[in-house]
């Protein structure tokens, strides 16, 4: 190699060297001038707080010792997650606007506190839901307590969706139950664990009441979660929840049919002006197309009410 071409080479290698140190150098200076943000609060959790415990509270009448920490802490915790689970809580609201007006004159009328109406809530949210136990309707009635409760179920038809005759079965349920504990608290707690459950639980541990005994996880948050829910029903906005009654669901408007024969539901619902999907929303009781009727018996379906 000529000693003008060695020169040449030196040359452009010191040239590229000395580009890359200058690209990269001012990459490094742009990288440690970056300007730094300022942190800021988490836009999610903006407006959270811890919730202040009512002084007092009671069910039924039945007074809540708050003055034990962990019954305090317990109606501590289901009253934060029922009111930062806004979505849910909302349309708690929307749907007991509905179904509460019916509900709360069966409760009357056999003797059950007005407080028992959150249990439907917090059973199934007042939508006629399955779970995974085969409980169903309001009340999340098994299919044996339904017919013991006298509901009648089969192909056709399941009263434990009927909103009147499944609440009337309830009724029985809590009035038999507090025969047995004297206690509406108790009797609320039964309807999650069972009469004999509760019973085996008071005899072993050897107390006498709901808040002194050890449960499972799902009993012992039961009476909390309906405490939790008639608190901020009965005080909404000071649960963070702007609740505006126009926004809430009416409820429906009926009149009454009583049908004798068996009967194809979808010809009956074009006959009474209306369609197999109302005719279903307004019986939800109905539990396929058609019916079989025997002699002498018969079945009282609701209709929209006519304009």
């Amino acid at each position: 190699m000529t000693d003008s071409k060695f020169a040449l080479y030196i040359s452009i290698a010191s040239l590229v060297t000395f580009l890359v140190v200058v690209i990269y150098g001012n990459q490094n200076q742009v990288e440690t001038h970056k300007p730094v943000l300022e942190p800021t609060d988490p836009i999610a959790f903006t407006n959270a707080k811890t919730i202040p415990l009512p002084e007092r509270i009671d069910l039924a009448g039945e007074k809540v010792p708050l003055h034990v920490d962990d019954v305090k802490e317990r109606l501590d915790k289901e009253l934060h997650i029922n009111s930062y689970w806004h979505n849910n809580t909302i349309f708690l609201f929307k749907r007991a606007n509905r179904w509460f007006p019916i509900i709360e004159p069966i409760l009357k009328k056999n003797g059950i506190p007005d407080d028992f109406k959150y249990l439907a809530l917090i059973e199934s949210g007042l939508e006629n839901v399955t779970s995974y136990a085969g409980a169903v309707g309001f009340w999340q009635i098994l299919k044996s307590t339904g017919k013991e409760y006298g509901l009648e179920i089969n192909r056709d038809v399941d009263e434990r969706y009927h909103p009147v005759l499944s609440t009337e079965a309830a009724c029985k349920y809590f009035k038999r139950s507090y025969e047995k504990f004297g206690n509406w608290t108790l009797v609320a707690a039964s309807y999650n664990r069972g009469m004999r459950g509760m019973q085996n639980a008071l005899d072993h541990q050897k107390v006498d009441n709901y808040y002194d005994l050890m449960l499972n996880d799902e009993t012992s948050r039961y009476v909390f979660r309906i405490l939790a829910i008639k608190q901020i029903f009965e005080s909404p906005k000071d649960y963070g929840l702007n609740i505006l009654k126009e926004h809430l669901y009416k409820p429906y408007v009926y009149r009454y049919d009583t049908v004798r024969n068996s009967t194809d539901w979808v010809d009956y619902a074009k006959e009474q002006n209306t369609t197999y999907k109302t005719l279903r929303i307004y019986n939800p009781w109905i539990q396929d197309e058609d019916i079989r009727i025997g002699r002498n018996e018969s079945y009282v379906v609701s209709l929209p009410a006519k304009n």
